[in-house]
């Protein structure tokens, strides 16, 4: 670490606690630094700019009692450092008054080591799917790749990746079940898809490990517990997968796109304000 860096502030890696996240290390000997607030900017290609205000109280109140215990990730940016990883940290230290915050910086040249060798892991075909949504989720979070572009450097379909990470939203239960092998990615979704009700996905859960069920035998109790609902039950809303999803195809589009889901399916919306957009529109969709 050069002498700029060590002159920024105590130098604290002792203080790492033992739920850190060691995927973000170069080494064991990395070391964590404390950097003044004023120093540090987030990105401005961050794709994600919406953060919840109540869940941003939250966590300035847990940071307040119990300090930052994940450093953000930094990279110089000429006198000042600009966030890779821990933006919500970041807005939520100031809201705590905090005047400084730990960091690791990291090199382009280091930042790129680590996006490659996350890229790799989650190509290991002895990877459950979780681990794989993991993997996904920590190159979206801490490399702020839109899933689209995470999309690309796997080599995999759009769909496919947002499907992975939507593994995360599963109960604690189902969870341990796929990691398990006890039921299968088809059967996970189809829990995932009974989201309305803990209750029903406990019991679709049960259902499966205990009679054998198959994916399809899965799909025709979960549309049976829908026909049950009132029709007048207005659509689940979006979660922030989708949002995501949402979003990417928007920037990939130049357009607002809007994704509503239904109790079974949905349609997606492509707004356009005249002729031209829509020929610009058609013309992305063709490429």
């Amino acid at each position: 670490m050069n002498a700029k860096n060590k002159a920024l502030g105590k130098n604290f890696g002792s203080l790492l606690p033992d739920d850190f996240d060691k995927s973000i290390l170069i080494d064991k000997k990395d070391r964590v630094e404390k950097i003044s607030l004023l120093q540090i900017s987030p990105d401005p290609n961050q794709p994600r700019k919406h953060f919840d205000t109540v869940a941003l109280a939250e966590l300035a109140a847990s940071i307040k009692t119990y300090g930052i215990l994940q450093p953000l990730v930094v990279r110089p940016d000429k006198n000042d450092y600009i966030i890779i990883a821990g933006e919500r940290r970041f807005k939520a230290a100031k809201i705590a008054g905090l005047k400084s915050v730990p960091v690791l910086i990291r090199s382009s040249q280091e930042l790129e080591r680590l996006e490659i060798g996350l890229v790799e892991n989650v190509q290991r075909v002895d990877l459950s799917p979780i681990e794989q949504a993991v993997s996904i989720a920590k190159l979206h979070e801490q490399f702020n790749l839109s899933y689209e572009q995470i999309a690309k450097k796997l080599g995999k379909a759009h769909s496919t990746i947002i499907n992975m990470v939507r593994l995360l939203k599963l109960p604690e239960q189902a969870r341990i079940a796929l990691e398990q092998g006890k039921i299968s990615e088809g059967h996970a979704r189809t829990v995932l898809s009974l989201n309305a009700s803990s209750d029903q996905q406990k019991q679709l859960l049960k259902s499966i490990i205990k009679n054998g069920w198959s994916v399809r035998q899965a799909e025709h109790y979960v549309n049976q517990q829908k026909l049950k609902a009132s029709p007048k039950n207005p659509a689940p809303l979006v979660d922030d997968t989708l949002s995501s999803l949402a979003k990417d195809l928007s920037q990939k589009l130049g357009a607002k796109v809007s994704i509503q889901p239904k109790s079974s399916g949905g349609k997606i919306t492509i707004a356009y304000k005249n002729q031209t957009d829509l020929d610009a529109i058609a013309k992305k969709l063709k490429a």
